[in-house]
């Protein structure tokens, strides 16, 4: 069974997709607190309670994402999401398709990586989500310069669709 290409996305996936950004900068910004805990765990130590406190907030946050993320990729299976612009070259559909890929694989990567290092006690797991931050900053970086560029130099509806709503969107 294939996936109709619908003309933009749902009400619900729009709401998705600026709630999981807005709790990205949210850990981008406040979430190193969660390091000091972490090392201090692994060392035997007591954390302090600001950095307890700092460390359930970035866990509750990234675990909030895992469930958002699931969410949103239900929608997509089950609504779909528009085609490439019309007249896109291969070279530009090749970067967007791998720029969100890994964005999916870090939305779902970051939190499973630290879950497991935070609770399984895996320090491994935890170099790995901290390895994968940078990346993700990137891709993040990449994939806001690509919605721009679509909106003000190539003249598409890419960003206005992940603004407005389809109108025969029931989700």
């Amino acid at each position: 069974m294939s996936v109709a290409r619908p003309a933009g996305y749902t009400t619900a996936q729009i709401i998705l997709h600026w709630v999981i950004a807005a709790l990205f900068v949210f850990q981008l910004v406040f979430g190193e607190d969660i390091v000091s805990a972490y090392r201090a765990y692994r060392q035997g130590a007591t954390p302090t309670d600001a950095a307890i406190f700092d460390a359930n907030i970035h866990v509750y946050i990234g675990l909030t994402v895992l469930v958002l993320a699931a969410i949103r990729l239900i929608l997509r299976f089950r609504y779909g999401a528009p085609p490439a612009p019309a007249g896109e070259s291969n070279v530009q559909k090749a970067i967007a398709h791998t720029a969100h890929a890994v964005l999916y694989l870090a939305i779902f990567g970051m939190p499973i990586s630290g879950a497991i290092a935070w609770f399984g006690g895996i320090p491994e797991a935890g170099e790995v989500h901290e390895l994968a931050k940078p990346v993700l900053i990137a891709v993040v970086v990449i994939h806001a310069a690509g919605a721009l560029w679509q909106h003000f130099v190539a003249k598409t509806d890419v960003l206005t669709r992940m603004v407005k709503p389809r109108s025969d969107a029931r989700a």
